[in-house]
């Protein structure tokens, strides 16, 4: 993509979204040449995330521009979107001609049950990852995927990675690599623990089981939403 193009980022807001699924890319998107990013939803009050924060949305559903890209992100109030007509009916609507369809954590889910993974790989936050295929995905344990113009990322921090791979896919690696020293992305966590691939056994099963009620609740969503994709 020429730098000299505009680029229309669009990034769905909603009541309990985990703001950093949203700010992370958010950061990388905005810092794009030409890029316009867009912060959508029903109305232009404050959308307030699981965690307190304030955010205010730009656009609203019927005035929202053209979108080169739409941006799902996730968080606990993905749940209420999964029977939410208006919202997917947004987001088939935007996704019909965007270059690319896109999501953060949980939010592949969100795009799952507008019927737009169906037959494609993808991927979510770990404790959610078998739930895709009950939305037609195929399930991929990876930080990152991308399946022809579909690129979703796993869970709250991989925003920045998905980002980046975002941008390099639009703009080229040498546009990427610039935001990505910009932004001082050069992560050295404290701890390993940041996956199951790489926590302890105790602490991983402490985790589920401390989150295993909503998790159970998520599953729920998702199976009526993956019934009701069975009778369109």
């Amino acid at each position: 993509m020429s730098q000299s193009s505009s680029l229309s980022i669009g990034m769905l807001l909603f009541p309990g979204l985990t703001q950093l699924d949203l700010t992370g890319p958010y950061e990388v998107f905005a810092r794009a040449p030409e890029a316009r990013v867009h912060l959508i939803w029903k109305t232009r009050q404050p959308v307030i995330s699981d965690r307190g924060m304030g955010i205010l949305p730009t656009h609203t559903f019927d005035d929202c521009p053209v979108l080169d890209v739409i941006c799902i992100p996730g968080g606990p109030g993905q749940i209420t979107l999964m029977d939410d007509d208006e919202t997917l009916s947004f987001i088939r609507h935007h996704s019909e001609n965007a270059k690319l369809v896109t999501s953060v954590c949980t939010g592949s889910l969100v795009l799952g049950a507008a019927g737009l993974l169906q037959g494609y790989k993808a991927t979510t936050h770990w404790a959610s990852l078998d739930q895709l295929a009950l939305l037609g995905a195929e399930q991929v344990n990876q930080r990152v995927v991308r399946d022809r113009n579909r690129i979703t990322g796993a869970g709250v921090t991989s925003g920045i990675d998905f980002a980046l791979s975002v941008i390099a896919d639009l703009y080229g690696a040498d546009t990427a690599q610039h935001i990505q020293l910009q932004m001082e992305y050069n992560p050295e966590p404290p701890f390993s623990s940041g996956s199951p691939d790489v926590a302890s056994a105790t602490l991983v099963e402490q985790a589920k089981k401390q989150i295993a009620p909503f998790i159970e609740k998520r599953r729920l969503a998702t199976e009526a939403a993956g019934r009701k994709l069975v009778k369109r």
